[in-house]
């Protein structure tokens, strides 16, 4: 689910949300809520800007149907996974 700029615009709260200036940044974030790993968000943003986004989402979303102890070592692994069937082709 990607969100465009007007809605990300609409929920955003300048007091509480002043250094998400980008949309990746967002994004970024949003990864590291859904993964309940707010402590590395930085990552999340830094893959937000690197990593083409549908790589994220089919992770993200494999992440989700799935029952794991640590969602973000789940997440990383897929997505690396993703990357490297990427490359190959």
């Amino acid at each position: 689910m990607t969100q465009s700029i007007r809605d990300i615009l609409k929920t955003f709260n300048p007091l509480e949300d002043k250094y998400i200036s980008r949309e990746f940044q967002a994004y970024g974030i949003y990864l590291a809520e859904e993964l309940g790993d707010y402590k590395h968000r930085s990552l999340y943003i830094k893959l937000a800007k690197t990593v083409p986004r549908a790589i994220l989402e089919k992770a993200l979303s494999f992440v989700k149907d799935a029952n794991a102890k640590s969602k973000p070592r789940l997440f990383m692994w897929k997505m690396k996974e993703l990357r490297k069937v990427e490359d190959k082709d």
